[in-house]
């Protein structure tokens, strides 16, 4: 898993509450179990007409906010269906961090395990964070991660709250894979404990 250090780029306002993770990425792309390729479908029915064309008016296909890294989005973002699919299609869209007052617990969950920061604010915070990425291309969010901040255009900043293991695990790009190779030696040399001690296993 990619690290999570520190991150500067466009946010993407996203003005709505209770964003659900079939809205995220929709049900026909659940076929497939890669975690690539999902960018295409990450909000498909917003961000195409029924036939088939870019909608303009959708936030991500707006100019100012091509190449977004950062979403700032209403309440509850993440509802609905557990799919970790979710995740997956906003980091191959290139969405590495998600700012809200509120997530839903499994996408919440979902998102550290896949190197994305999902941040929580309060709805003041919030508002002014609206305000920053209303300005598109023209002003840049930095999030640092390691001092749990987030700086907006005019150099004013916020403070979050993160749990320390999934902020260790986020900084060093940690996900249940990669916690489990750490203590590769200590696994080494318990088997070897156990293969002495118990021949027959």
């Amino acid at each position: 898993m990619e690290k999570f250090t520190t991150l500067s780029g466009v946010a993407a306002p996203l003005h709505m509450v209770n964003v659900d993770t079939d809205m995220i990425i929709p049900k026909q792309y659940l076929k497939t179990i890669k975690r690539t390729g999902l960018g295409k479908g990450l909000f498909s029915e917003l961000r195409y007409k029924d036939d088939g064309s870019v909608n303009p008016d959708f936030v991500l296909n707006k100019p100012a906010y091509k190449g977004a890294s950062i979403i700032v989005a209403g309440d509850n973002f993440g509802c609905g269906s557990s799919r970790e699919h979710a995740p997956w299609a906003l980091l191959d869209f290139g969405i590495r961090c998600v700012i809200s007052t509120s997530f839903a617990d499994i996408f919440y969950n979902n998102c550290f395990k896949n190197g994305i920061l999902p941040i929580k604010v309060t709805p003041e915070q919030l508002e002014a964070l609206f305000d920053d990425a209303a300005r598109g291309a023209n002003a840049v969010v930095t999030v640092d991660l390691a001092n749990q901040t987030i700086t907006g255009p005019d150099g004013g900043s916020i403070t979050f709250e993160i749990d320390p293991f999934r902020k260790h695990c986020l900084l060093n790009g940690l996900d249940d894979i990669g916690l489990t190779q750490v203590k590769a030696d200590k696994i080494k040399s318990y088997e070897a404990t156990l293969a002495e001690e118990r021949p027959w296993a």
